[in-house]
């Protein structure tokens, strides 16, 4: 007879396949048309606020992993907020200035543009750009204003960032002058840190000899009444062409020095090195006199080939490496260090030889080398050197050396007249900028706690900041500049705010078009216009000045500070930094109170990925074959702290731990068919205690996720889940039911109690992976019976799951012993069913050999306990009668399987000694009898 029609097998419109590339565009539209995102601006308003200020990507080209990486992080943390019941709002945004799309327009349109032009084009360049990349965040399940995000070149955010420059100007920290600064001669541009990347560069390291002028002071200095012979410095450096630019000579005032009789001449050289000098020139010598570096102090040495004296200057920063000579050559407009210490010295910014024009040509006034490319110069230098004995060796190397990050070519220091934010410049409150960053830096919240050692560090240790830049697609610096003096206008401060009301209605164009006279009226004709640009790290590093409290009005009630910023590891020197300055300077805090790192993403042998090396794994590809959510909860299982391993295999294997939880998410929905959550729920008190137990596990593993959320601990959040799903329910819960859940009667309190705890359990489940597997969870969450939201990111965490008293009979301890047996059962269980003695588990009687403790607790179960362990029958005995039984991990447990002898219930499947005995049901056992329609009903108190 068949009895299939008498189970409650499980039923659901769940499909078992995600097919998330075929679904998920669909969702996608369903958001839009639900208006999701304004949604649940209405639903949070009057909420806890928590603000996740985006950092904008740079409007060039696709996303790539590294992007989809950023992008996922932050709409886990948003939607997380979202479901703990706060306001989270996420406004994306767009870097939308800069090089990089000034120079793909001069690639495309060509370089003499006119600057108008040129601007037109990168604004509608920039502007295609962002909606291909707008299209592929938003197909990764990205929720936010997609329709108000913040761009940079929006007219209100170039005003926004000249009103923030004003601020900056009015505080005292913007001053104008001459530094070395990072300078590619290709973008014909001054480049901030984070556009400087070090690539290996083949250099001509040479050491060169300057003939000393004071040798009375020199040999004073040795300790020496005359010098017997010409004396000269030797220097070593990988720069031949900055030798025409050489102004002074550093050494360390505590090293000691040696004068070197090398037969002809004697040399000054660090004591230390020596020798290895020596071998280097291909010389022999000996010291003749010794002294301490502080005692060389201004003697003067002369220029190998120019008329011009090179005296010496003590210098901390001096290293006496193997390879060097312990001496510097120091050309003030091409080294930071050589800058510094020269003007210390009282050379004035006039006095300061800077040869090296814009282009990478020196000026076509300098003697032997004028009009010629540094680079192709160094071989001219070299000769000059060997022609005028100056020379003492060449050796071709390979080392690190910076480079453009756009143009891949080298770059240099170059001194040029800047605008500098001074770090060290006191503001109206005394307080440096520097002082006020490194205050704010302690008050920040550091997400790994490294990031705050690293951050302290460059802000420690960084030089005062040039934020302006000589390009046409960029936030003008709107100065006025007096002609003789050279000096800022008095009314700087009021003009900029002039110039921003005309830009916020016209664009940056406003200013490049303006006729000085429309603001300054008469006084027109002593002023210039200045025509710099801004750098684009200050765009994006004052996006927190309009966006946080302009025209997106989501900053607190304490200030215009985010509490969280998130970015790659690289944006300590980029993003993260250029925020904190501007925030300290404009506010006298940093514009957030927490910072975020991620690092970078490697291919699974912790390979850099390239095209060339085939390992690029595209998020495109990945949501075509795989789905977001694949990419998603790859990004959630990922320690996101340090290198981000992906690769096609490993994709596959998270794929794997998404079809478990999906499974699971089937499993209990399936199990809910006739279920209605309002007529049919059992309270909590009255579950069976299987069921209480589950439910509180859900409750507890709820709290775990919570805390992991909150603190960003999204690896937890992944593991939790995927634990849950495959040891508390697939490894043990889901198994025990399936007898009560298909056998008992359909509306029995044992089934009914059942479903209630799956109901609840799918209920937290699906908010639970809702930030992270955004797809899936909305997919699960429509499934669940009862009455239902519009969406389950419109949720908060399930409210209606019970917690077991501490004192309950059958606890949390009990059940967890419970679970432990069973483990240990399940593997004698397979072991006899590999040595044929069972054929599955329900065929099996089992012994449990136990201590006292232990009966004590598997007693509580009764006869219910062969449902637990998934047999047919369960005996306890004393540990002592195990005799052979099998031994298990488990202490005070032993183990005997044997095969059931009676016949099998072809309703459960369950092997029992009644079987038969039925006269209307010879095939089935008197549970089955019982739990037929017509029956009485079986009664089950624990599992």
């Amino acid at each position: 007879m068949d009895y299939k029609h008498t189970l409650n097998l499980p039923e659901t419109d769940f499909p078992m396949r995600g097919m998330l590339p075929k679904r998920e565009p669909g969702r996608v539209s369903e958001w839009q048309d639900k208006n999701l995102y304004q949604r649940l601006r209405e639903e949070r308003a009057g909420k806890p606020l928590f603000v996740l200020h985006d950092g904008p990507p740079y409007a060039n080209g696709s996303i790539h992993i590294g992007h989809a990486v950023n992008k996922i992080l932050k709409d886990i943390i948003v939607k997380s907020k979202n479901l703990a019941g706060y306001d989270a709002p996420y406004v994306p945004g767009w870097d939308c200035h800069g090089l990089p799309i000034e120079h793909k327009v001069e690639t495309t349109h060509g370089k003499h543009l006119e600057p108008e032009k040129a601007r037109a084009l990168c604004r509608e360049y920039a502007g295609a750009q962002i909606e291909t990349q707008l299209a592929d965040f938003v197909r990764l399940g990205i929720i936010g204003d997609w329709d108000h995000p913040y761009r940079t070149m929006d007219y209100a955010n170039e005003a926004g960032e000249i009103r923030a420059l004003a601020d900056m100007v009015d505080a005292g920290y913007v001053f104008k002058g001459l530094k070395p600064v990072n300078w590619c001669f290709d973008c014909g541009s001054a480049l901030a840190e984070a556009e400087v990347e070090y690539q290996d560069k083949k250099s001509d390291a040479i050491d060169v000899a300057f003939p000393v002028e004071d040798a009375d002071k020199l040999a004073a200095a040795f300790g020496l009444d005359t010098l017997s012979k010409p004396a000269a410095v030797v220097i070593w450096t990988t720069t031949p062409w900055t030798i025409p630019a050489n102004q002074a000579l550093n050494v360390h005032p505590e090293f000691n020095y040696a004068l070197v009789d090398v037969g002809e001449r004697l040399l000054l050289l660090a004591e230390d090195l020596v020798e290895s000098c020596l071998e280097r020139f291909g010389k022999q010598g000996e010291i003749v006199a010794t002294a301490r570096g502080e005692s060389l102090d201004l003697i003067r040495f002369r220029h190998p080939f120019y008329d011009r004296l090179s005296p010496v200057y003590l210098a901390d920063y001096v290293e006496a490496e193997v390879g060097s000579t312990g001496i510097v050559h120091s050309a003030p407009a091409y080294g930071m260090d050589d800058f510094i210490t020269c003007r210390e010295h009282g050379m004035s910014f006039d006095e300061i030889e800077s040869p090296v024009q814009g282009n990478g040509v020196y000026v076509d006034s300098l003697p032997f080398f004028g009009g010629q490319m540094i680079w192709k110069a160094n071989s001219q230098i070299v000769e000059k050197l060997q022609e005028v004995g100056a020379l003492m060796a060449h050796i071709p190397i390979t080392h690190s050396y910076m480079h453009c990050w756009r143009h891949k070519t080298p770059v240099i220091y170059r001194a040029t007249a800047q605008w500098f934010v001074g770090m060290d410049v006191a503001g109206k409150d005394g307080k440096t900028l520097r002082e006020r960053a490194l205050a704010g830096i302690e008050a920040t919240h550091f997400t790994p706690a490294w990031g705050q050692a690293r951050l302290h560090s460059m802000i420690a240790n960084r030089p005062d900041w040039c934020i302006s830049r000589q390009r046409n697609w960029g936030v003008p610096i709107p100065f006025f500049l007096h002609k003789q003096t050279g000096e800022l206008h008095p009314r700087t401060v009021e003009l900029m705010e002039d110039v921003a009301k005309q830009v916020e209605s016209a664009g940056i164009d406003a200013w490049f078009r303006l006729d000085p006279a429309e603001l300054l009226g008469a006084e027109a004709a002593d002023f210039e216009k200045v025509t710099d640009t801004l750098d684009v790290w200050f765009d994006s590093g004052t996006t927190h000045r309009h966006v946080l409290r302009g025209s997106h009005p989501h900053g607190h009630e304490s200030g215009p500070r985010a509490d969280l910023y998130l970015e790659g590891s690289d944006q300590h020197r980029g993003w993260f930094h250029s925020s904190l300055l501007t925030g300290s300077a404009i506010d006298g805090h940093p514009p957030y109170r927490g910072l975020l790192t991620h690092g970078f993403t490697v291919d699974a042998q912790g390979r850099k990925m390239s095209k060339s090396m085939g390992n690029v794994v595209a998020p495109q590809e990945v949501m075509d074959k795989l789905g977001a959510d694949i990419l998603r909860l790859w990004v959630a299982s990922t320690d996101y702290s340090g290198e981000m391993a992906v690769s096609d295999e490993i994709l596959k294997r998270t794929a794997d731990v998404y079809r478990r939880i999906r499974n699971t998410a089937r499993f209990l929905l399936s199990n809910l068919n006739g279920f209605d959550p309002a007529r049919d729920q059992v309270a909590f008190g009255d579950m069976l205690a299987l069921d209480q137990w589950v439910v509180d596990r859900a409750m507890q593993l709820q709290q775990r996720i919570e805390k992991a959320y909150e603190e960003y601990r999204f690896l937890d959040v992944y593991q939790q889940v995927h634990g849950f799903c495959a040891r508390e329910l697939g490894g043990f819960y889901l198994d025990v039911i399936k007898d009560r859940q298909y056998t008992t009667q359909s509306d029995s309190l044992a089934r009914r109690s059942a479903q209630t705890a799956l109901y609840q359990v799918v209920e937290a489940l699906a908010r639970w992976v809702a930030p992270i597997l955004s797809f899936t969870a909305e997919e699960i969450y429509e499934h669940i019976p009862g009455e239902r939201g519009d969406s389950v990111l419109l949720e908060t965490y399930y409210s209606g799951l019970g917690t077991l008293a501490n004192d309950a009979d059958m606890g949390r301890d009990f059940w967890e012993q419970v679970l432990e047996v069973k483990q240990a059962v399940n593997k004698c269980l397979e072991d006899a069913r590999n040595a044929k003695v069972i054929k599955g588990s329900l065929a099996a009687e089992v012994t449990l050999f136990v201590d006292t403790q232990l009966k004590a607790t598997l007693a509580k179960l009764g006869e219910e306990l062969r449902f637990v362990m998934l047999t047919s029958e369960v005996r306890l005995a004393p540990l002592e009668q195990g005799g052979d039984a099998e031994a298990t991990e488990l202490q005070g447990l032993k183990v005997a399987v044997t095969a059931s002898p009676h016949h099998k219930c072809e309703r459960c499947w369950h092997h029992r000694e009644d079987v038969g005995r039925h006269a209307d049901y010879p095939d089935l056992c008197g549970r089955c009898v019982s739990n037929l329609p017509e029956g009485e009903g079986e009664t089950r108190h624990y599992a």
